[in-house]
């Protein structure tokens, strides 16, 4: 597949269809055999369309970047503190989504090393995310950029299916001023 080329930047308001629509495509792909097919069926994209425009209208919220092709949104990530605070200098890579069809592009990964710029620029020293551990996809990009398992894990229930995510973690370098 040839890589698209694609700029990473600060998602705005317009952004929140495209991001919505992504976002629930991400999920039914990424989560297929973890979670119930009838919960990643009803995801509604108008919904999660809803919630990422008030997330981008409203101030003083963690950034939030978009990848986009062509001034078509086709990936995001969300980024700050991380929650619950640990410590004040653990940030936490909180969401980030790629929509299926640009799998494999780079965009992806270029996303995950701005926000771990961003993150270190901010002050964090480490940073943490969690993953569910069948989703090898995300795991692979993670682990390929030095994220590793700190063993600790979270669940979940969805629709009575106990959903397990892992965290990784990764150790920040303060970006070289220029």
């Amino acid at each position: 597949m040839a890589r698209e080329t694609f700029t990473i930047r600060e998602a705005v308001a317009r952004d929140a269809d495209a991001m919505g629509r992504l976002h629930v495509r991400a999920w039914q792909h990424a989560y297929r055999n973890v979670m119930p097919r009838e919960y990643l069926d009803g995801l509604d994209p108008d919904e999660r369309s809803t919630m990422w425009r008030t997330r981008l209208t409203r101030n003083g919220l963690p950034p939030l970047l978009v990848g986009v092709i062509d001034d078509d949104v086709v990936g995001f990530a969300t980024f700050g503190q991380a929650r619950p605070p640990e410590n004040a200098t653990t940030g936490e890579l909180y969401a980030m989504n790629v929509d299926p069809a640009h799998w494999g592009n780079g965009v992806g990964r270029a996303l995950l090393r701005d926000s771990t710029v961003r993150l270190a620029s901010i002050g964090f020293t480490d940073a943490i995310l969690w993953v569910v551990p069948e989703n090898a996809r995300a795991r692979g990009l993670y682990e390929s950029e030095g994220w590793t398992d700190d063993h600790a894990t979270a669940t979940e229930e969805i629709l009575g299916v106990t959903v397990t995510d892992m965290r990784l973690r990764k150790t920040l370098t303060a970006p070289a001023l220029s």
